[in-house]
């Protein structure tokens, strides 16, 4: 492939939003809190979405060496596709002190106050190309591409300009290749079934069993960015009815692919080795990586301001990346601070600013929680009801230990499925007036409660 510099300018797409929710799962798990290489979490890494050798991975038999991404396309005649593999390569940095005119390998070194740790970095690659969709008409394209192997010294000299040693970062060659083919979908529409496959074909020098040697020639974390203009995708998670079928034909084997951009936009796609939905984003208030994306900024932030003066040197040596975290926990305005704390935002922003929240019970005047009432066999259950509970089965196995007791029905209510529930309180539970006063229930579905009233 070539690289992605050189996509056309003419027809080149707009991937930064790919490219942002692309590196934050990219950098999950890189280096956890508290960033340490001390800590035996961040010397279990490289988890998500390894491609290791092909020749390697099938005499483990135990790791993936390909992904196969499929999805559906609307193309116009003159659409064209821009693929783009974005993954980690593992680099070795090795501190080395000098002994003489010549250098031996450390653990770490101490030069001035500032420590100095061997360690594996993650360097982020990214290779391209564009193709036009109706040259895959004639059938399978393959594009191969390489991460070229690299070595750089740093000489490293104290504070009176003397040389101590030096930092040697090595990155062994990786190849791999993508395979790219079309086919056409059986429906009322002019519709492509796009499947690609990124695989990693590194030829290997000798095998090792170990994982960690594997590593070095491997894809870390590989996601793909695919970009078409003169056409539209088709969510595989809301495909509209026509399309349901195809779409549940579409084999992904660990790819997930969504839509990512603006809500509404169909012309980007990133398939991510972790789960994702569609139009994912970066949250605005978050100040930059934290590399533990399930995790709440504000938490990690703090958590890091209470690591010791010797941990935070540690951390600070251990990663370029680490050293920005704390750099940024140390030194954060009190407006960050304060944005971090939340923010509240509308499930539906397209609404109307001054509209009411539809979950609110006041946007619906239909709808009365105290006075609504449901059906159950020959009564009309509502609030104030005595009813017997009987959880199914399907239930939380708590409420199991609950089957039999009396309980008062607190409210009747429909969620936006319009699936009804009950909000019961148990008649002998001596913390029953303290529930009902601030609102805290439990809840039933109709058919887990049997009425203790006579019909009307």
């Amino acid at each position: 492939m070539e690289p992605d510099a050189a996509l056309a300018p003419s027809d080149a797409v707009e991937l930064s939003p790919a490219r942002a929710v692309a590196d934050a799962v990219l950098f999950e798990g890189y280096l956890l809190y508290p960033y340490r290489a001390s800590s035996s979490k961040n010397q279990v890494r490289w988890q998500f979405g390894v491609l290791f050798p092909r020749d390697w991975a099938e005499v483990e038999a135990s790791e993936a060496w390909s992904t196969q991404t499929e999805i559906l396309l609307e193309p116009r005649d003159d659409a064209r596709l821009h693929l783009v593999v974005r993954c980690l390569q593992l680099q070795s940095r090795t501190v080395q002190e000098a002994v003489g005119d010549d250098f031996r390998s450390v653990p770490s070194m101490t030069v001035d106050g500032t420590q100095l740790l061997t360690w594996d970095e993650g360097t982020v690659q990214e290779v391209g190309t564009t193709i036009a969709v109706a040259d895959l008409a004639a059938g399978e394209q393959v594009f191969p591409f390489e991460l070229p192997a690299e070595r750089l010294v740093e000489e490293v000299r104290d504070d009176a300009g003397r040389s101590v040693g030096r930092i040697v970062r090595e990155r062994q060659q990786v190849n791999g290749q993508v395979r790219v083919l079309t086919e056409r979908v059986p429906v009322p529409y002019d519709v492509l079934k796009l499947r690609l496959h990124v695989e990693n074909v590194t030829p290997l020098a000798q095998h090792s069993s170990q994982r960690d040697d594997a590593l070095h020639t491997a894809l870390i974390a590989a996601h793909t960015l695919i970009a078409v203009s003169a056409g539209a995708f088709i969510s595989l998670l809301e495909p509209p009815e026509w399309a349901a079928a195809a779409i549940a034909e579409c084999s992904n084997v660990g790819s997930f692919p969504v839509l990512v951009g603006k809500a509404g936009r169909r012309d980007l796609v990133l398939a991510s080795p972790i789960i994702l939905y569609d139009y994912p984003e970066i949250a605005p208030e978050s100040p930059g990586e934290l590399f533990d994306g399930t995790e709440i900024d504000e938490i990690l932030t703090l958590r890091t301001l209470t690591l010791t003066d010797e941990e935070k040197r540690e951390a600070r040596a251990t990663d370029p990346r680490a050293a920005a975290i704390i750099d940024r926990a140390d030194t954060m305005p009190a407006e960050i601070w304060e944005r971090l704390h939340g923010a509240m935002r509308s499930v539906r922003p397209d609404a109307e600013p001054t509209a009411q929240p539809w979950w609110d019970p006041g946007a619906d005047a239909s709808v009365s929680p105290e006075t609504d009432s449901v059906q159950v066999g020959a009564v009309k259950v509502s609030r104030g009801s005595r009813v017997l509970l009987a959880p199914a089965g399907r239930t939380d196995a708590q409420d199991m230990f609950l089957a039999g007791r009396e309980a008062k029905v607190a409210a009747v209510l429909f969620d936006v499925d319009e699936n009804v529930h009950l909000a019961v309180t148990l008649v002998d539970d001596p913390a029953a007036e303290l529930q009902n006063a601030v609102g805290r229930y439990r809840y039933f579905s109709p058919d887990e409660v049997v009425p203790l009233e006579e019909p009307a």
